[in-house]
């Protein structure tokens, strides 16, 4: 008899593997090499529509506010087709519910407008986001083999206990507080994102297109069952 061969499979890493980021937890994002991350959603204001006063006193504001910084930022502006489709829906039910004909007729054809002008024009939105990180210590001094061993490595990375934490995360606030005060004096609002936007965020950075048809569940919803 011929011996059955088995066949192993090879499984691909995980996507995790590949990511700096260790766990998100309390508003924050924890990175492999200890390090935490806040991020900031910030509005924006229409420069071009101000005064000439207006726009230098805006550049002088902004100006100051990053004379001001004694720890390094990062600024990233996100562009996504704009998604319209709940709407969409509530323009679909609204017309089914129209007794009127000629208003329903309208409501038709408004709805057939958006929907081609989305499709064609290719309409984008944006995002701006700031990036406040905290280096405890030396952490942030380590090689580029070091840090290349970590990619490489899930398991070769850095815990921090949770009283650690607690500490890092007030001295990561006080830097989020400083920046949302900052931005305030330019005319922008800011806010930080919570563990939900945090995970939401990332969810559709890495999963663009899996997060446009199926929506993240809350992490309140989600519930570990013990054995």
């Amino acid at each position: 008899m011929a011996k059955q061969q088995k066949v192993k499979t090879r499984l691909a890493p995980p996507t995790q593997q590949f990511l700096d980021i260790l766990e998100i937890r309390d508003g924050v994002v924890i990175m492999k090499d200890g390090t935490i991350r806040s991020i900031i959603l910030a509005s924006s204001i229409n420069f071009a529509l101000k005064s000439e006063e207006e726009q230098n006193a805006v550049i002088a504001a902004y100006v100051q506010f990053l004379n001001s910084l004694d720890f390094t930022l990062e600024i990233v502006i996100q562009s996504r087709r704009l998604n319209i489709d709940e709407y969409l829906e509530r323009l679909k039910t609204l017309e089914k519910q129209q007794t009127n004909e000629l208003l329903k007729m309208q409501t038709a054809e408004y709805r057939q407008y958006i929907t081609e002008l989305v499709e064609l024009s290719e309409i984008m939105s944006k995002r701006f986001y700031v990036v406040v990180p905290y280096a405890p210590g030396k952490l942030s001094t380590r090689g580029f083999f070091t840090r290349l061993r970590d990619a490489l490595s899930p398991t070769s990375v850095i815990h921090i206990k949770q009283k650690k934490f607690e500490e890092y995360k007030d001295e990561l606030g006080k830097r989020v507080d400083f920046v949302i005060d900052g931005l305030s004096s330019i005319g922008i609002k800011a806010v930080p994102l919570d563990t939900q936007s945090l995970i939401e965020l990332f969810y559709q950075t890495y999963n663009p297109e899996t997060a446009s048809q199926q929506e993240l569940r809350p992490i309140s919803d989600l519930r570990i069952e013990e054995s």
